[in-house]
């Protein structure tokens, strides 16, 4: 991972507070919950089976979406 993506990760970390203590972070993105960009700027869609119990969530008829800012980054900017 490049330095400037390190950067904006731990830039975007700081501003935000986490429920689940930034495990996606502390995993080294191992353990990443499975959102897909469907095009959205500001939401991914939630992929995760449990996905109504998502702290960032946001119900959209049968589907959920996720507004979590480092999940955002990593999905649009990176790819992963």
């Amino acid at each position: 991972m490049e330095e400037e993506a390190r950067r904006k990760i731990a830039e975007i970390m700081g501003e935000m507070t986490c429920p689940k203590d930034f495990n996606c972070a502390e995993s080294g993105f191992e353990e990443l919950c499975s959102a897909g960009n469907v095009g959205l700027e500001s939401y991914l869609e939630c992929l995760e089976p449990d996905a109504r119990y998502c702290t960032f969530n946001l119900p959209f008829g049968n589907h959920y979406y996720c507004r979590c800012p480092l999940r955002m980054y990593l999905a649009q900017t990176l790819k992963i």
